[in-house]
């Protein structure tokens, strides 16, 4: 009897796990950590405002849409074909002209799964290691980390209130002609730029389009925040200022309409997009999504973003006055013209990385500057807080727990606003 028992707790145990370590390829990032939940402050990812995500609508043109067109869900691409549901395509077409300026057609029009995808689509035409791109030097972390594994060469151009310089950009450009090497392209973030929230003005614009075509360099366009500004004004898109068709778009409903539904698109011209396509080998982005958020927009989609634009300043409003409250002139920030991100400098001895480390341990989260920056030492004591997720309350407390994790452990601000009103 006890034989038995032991063979059957023998089987109960779990097996020794297979070892995968030599197996794994060569250059992989550092292994995931488990995901723990939300901490109870959270500022960082692309993370929109729950309570304005249209469920009840969306949920009707599922019904719509479904009832009307869901036996096309036996094919892939809807009947569609490879570029993605032509209603979305056909919708995007009219929006871009009405919004960027964009003059296209909807079969210069593919459909990702989100902006990540397009990144990937476009790197994979375009680039091999030891390539040269320049990229704003404070931008997108997936953005840098796409780069980085594929082991190209970055060049990190700086920016002002008024976006990318197109000085320093002439500048790289000539230095880069001199040494030989024709970089692959330039990508930005014009308009709402992240992290910083900035907006390239349409005369930098036309310089930097100016620059491309003399040195023979596409422009690689990321406009994934764009409508998220919260007068409405925005410049034409670079798509739609080239005269030599030498720009690649990219944009995404995440910001705008919900980030896990996980759909972006292309804009290129037939010659460039027919390349991508043919990389694009996943047999079609999601098709409930397309179907859902095609019927969505037709009839919702002007009334809807401006009202979570409103929201969003709100809450950005919130997060500038705490802020304020909290730090002091410790903390530098400009009020951005859009976006659900705030660029924060702190004082010089402030780290972000390990106020990030200790902020973690306190239950807020925070995005470190060095994450979302080509030039560490620039980006040391900046930080990047992301507003549109938390609540107004969720906002202020944050904020607070925060500036007492970074006094204990830096000694900035110099004395807490709890501390103040209690002197007082």
């Amino acid at each position: 009897m006890q034989n038995n028992n032991k063979r059957e707790n023998a089987m109960m145990s779990a097996p020794t796990p297979f070892d995968y370590t030599p197996l794994l390829a060569e250059g992989l990032p550092p292994a995931a950590a488990r995901w723990n939940g939300f901490p109870k402050y959270n500022f960082v990812g692309g993370n929109n405002d729950a309570d304005q995500v249209p469920v009840e609508k969306l949920l009707a043109a599922s019904t719509s849409v479904l009832t009307r067109e869901g036996a096309t869900l036996a094919t892939y691409g809807l009947n569609s074909g490879p570029l993605g549901y032509r209603p979305l395509r056909e919708f995007l077409v009219g929006k871009l002209k009405r919004d960027a300026g964009i003059t296209c057609t909807a079969d210069e029009i593919l459909i990702t799964s989100g902006s990540l995808q397009g990144l990937d689509l476009v790197n994979g035409i375009l680039l091999s290691p030891g390539d040269t791109v320049l990229i704003e030097q404070e931008c997108y972390q997936g953005s840098i980390t796409r780069l980085t594994r594929r082991d190209v060469n970055v060049v990190g151009i700086p920016l002002d209130k008024d976006g990318m310089r197109i000085d320093a950009v002439a500048s790289a450009l000539a230095d880069l002609k001199a040494k030989g090497i024709r970089p692959k392209y330039i990508y930005t973030i014009p308009t709402v730029q992240n992290p910083t929230g900035t907006i390239l003005s349409e005369q930098r614009r036309g310089e930097l389009l100016k620059l491309a075509d003399d040195y023979g360099v596409p422009i690689f366009e990321d406009d994934c925040y764009a409508d998220l500004i919260w007068n409405g004004q925005r410049p034409p898109a670079l798509y739609a200022m080239s005269k030599t068709a030498n720009v690649i778009h990219i944009g995404s409903f995440s910001k705008s309409v919900a980030p896990a539904l996980r759909v972006g698109y292309i804009v290129a011209p037939w010659n460039v997009l027919s390349r991508i396509q043919a990389i694009k080998t996943d047999a079609g982005s999601g098709a409930l999504e397309q179907m859902v958020l095609a019927e969505f927009c037709a009839a919702h989609f002007n009334d809807h973003v401006p009202k979570l634009a409103r929201g969003l300043r709100i809450k950005l409003e919130a997060l500038m006055e705490a802020l304020a409250e909290q730090f002091g002139t410790a903390a530098e920030f400009d009020d951005p013209p859009g976006g659900i991100f705030l660029w924060v400098k702190l004082p010089d001895n402030v780290d972000t990385m390990k106020l990030y480390q200790a902020a973690q341990a306190a239950g807020i989260a925070i995005n470190p500057g060095t994450e979302w920056s080509v030039n560490a030492r620039h980006s040391k004591s900046r930080l990047r807080l992301c507003f549109a997720s938390s609540s107004v309350q969720e906002i202020r407390e944050g904020v607070a727990a925060l500036a007492e994790v970074c006094r204990r452990e830096f000694g900035v601000p110099l004395r807490s606003a709890n501390m103040e009103r209690a002197k007082g």
